[in-house]
């Protein structure tokens, strides 16, 4: 309608300039009329310059509409009723298309932050892998997965693993992995998904990396307590009958020996029986000890976590291990940075198990030279409490060292193959972890991740 107005004005003042010309014509071709010429003259003069001030004004108008409508300034305002009848239905006309176009800014950008707080909040670490193998972090858990490490292209990702970054670079569309990823001294089991994304004729490759480490550990241990609890159920089944016949074939024995003392031959055979039925009862009272200790790893009890101080465990547990190290030679050196570090565990069970721990390194430095045993706690870069306990002894050969957390397996003359199964199973229900290291002293290091 503002637009009709203003043709319709542009047609009249060109109308009313064409007579004026027509009058002008008439003037100058009559003689006497010389005042009348100059003022029609004039006249003329004054009608073009308001028809190019009123055309520049609209121009001028229309350039400034279109600039806000280009930088999406929406603070611009038309008030052109000032200009003549018709502009002010054409300034209220701009006016009306920018609020329309900050409405649906205002809408999309509604709609943008939305997406980007549902992005923000996924559990699982999001990243873009694209053409040029630059990488994109697109949500808070991918930034705390890679922590304070600096990671904006795909060599940047050597640093968590030649194995983790090799996956990074080959995997393909659709496809799923498992990986290793290594961060601040921690190992994690990464699922790694991949879909390749397609926008304004650039590809890109988006990366889903779930941590499943506490899953495996999880379903790992409960595998193992299922096999440990059929088996010990099926031994003790077996073998408590038997122990219980022997020690009733001992007692009957001893019993008939008393009744044919006359007969001295008869009491030698029945000795020989009654030895060979007692050591059978000993060997069942033993598998029934040995069975019964891997009960322990079926029945451990959720911990009764509580805050509580580093160096008041600390102080417990080498009061009790290391009572006679000093007579044993065994240096032994305690530390905690910060002194006053805390920690939400199960206090009987982190002691019982740093005791167990500090009994395999005296018994690793049996016969080294100059023993020693620390054992340090601090925060490592993601604010994890890490207990590091190591010696100066043999250390664990590497084909050995893959096996010592599984229930059963043992090195030594007298294990059960017990300890370190335990002790793995204590560090998963704390939602942590252990693994053995090479020690800088030169034997092993077992380090826990809490």
């Amino acid at each position: 309608m503002a637009f009709k107005k203003f043709s319709l004005m542009i047609a009249m003042r060109t109308a009313l300039i064409m007579l004026t010309l027509i009058f002008l014509t008439f003037l100058l071709t009559t003689p006497g009329y010389h005042a009348a010429t100059l003022l029609t003259s004039l006249f003329l003069i004054v009608q073009c310059i308001l028809v190019f001030r009123f055309i520049t004004k609209t121009n001028a108008e229309l350039a400034r509409f279109l600039d806000a409508a280009r930088y999406a300034d929406f603070s611009q305002r038309f008030e052109l009723k000032e200009l003549g009848s018709g502009f002010g239905e054409l300034g209220s006309a701009f006016t009306d298309i920018l609020k329309r176009f900050q409405a649906v800014r205002t809408s999309q950008e509604k709609e943008l932050r939305h997406l980007k707080a549902l992005i923000e909040h996924v559990p699982v670490p999001l990243m873009s892998v694209h053409a040029d193998s630059t990488l994109t972090l697109w949500n808070n858990s991918a930034r705390r997965l890679f922590g304070s490490n600096h990671v904006t292209k795909v060599e940047d990702l050597a640093q968590f693993g030649e194995q983790f970054s090799r996956h990074i670079k080959s995997v393909g569309a659709g496809e799923r992995r498992l990986v290793t990823f290594e961060v601040d001294d921690m190992e994690q089991q990464l699922t790694i998904l991949s879909t390749q994304i397609i926008i304004a004729d650039k590809q890109e490759r988006l990366l889903s990396m779930q941590n499943i480490q506490s899953e495996l550990d999880v379903v790992q241990l409960q595998a193992w307590q299922d096999l440990v609890r059929v088996l010990t159920h099926e031994i003790m089944n077996s073998i408590t009958p038997v122990a219980s016949l022997s020690k009733t074939a001992v007692d009957l024995l001893e019993d008939a020996k008393s009744k044919i003392i006359d007969h001295p031959d008869l009491v030698e055979s029945l000795v020989d029986v009654s030895d060979a039925v007692q050591t059978v009862a000993r060997r069942s009272d033993g598998l029934t000890k040995f069975v019964g200790s891997y009960r322990r790893l079926t029945r451990l009890p959720p911990p009764n976590k509580q805050v509580v101080k580093l160096r008041d465990i600390f102080s417990q547990v080498s009061t009790l291990a290391t009572q006679q190290w000093l007579e044993k030679g065994i240096s032994f050196n305690a530390n905690i940075e910060p002194s006053e570090l805390d920690i939400n565990v199960d206090k009987d069970m982190i002691e019982q198990l740093l005791i167990n721990l500090l009994q395999n390194a005296e018994q690793a430095l049996m016969s080294v030279t100059n023993p020693t045993v620390t054992m340090n706690a601090s925060l490592n870069k993601r604010g994890h409490v890490v207990i590091d306990i190591s010696d100066n002894g043999a250390g664990v050969p590497d084909d050995i060292a893959k096996k010592i957390f599984v229930p059963f397996f043992t090195t030594k003359k007298e294990g059960s193959g017990v300890g370190l199964a335990l002790t793995r199973q204590v560090m998963v229900a704390h939602g942590g972890n252990v693994k053995l290291e090479r020690s800088p002293l030169g034997g092993a290091l077992f380090r826990l991740t809490f």
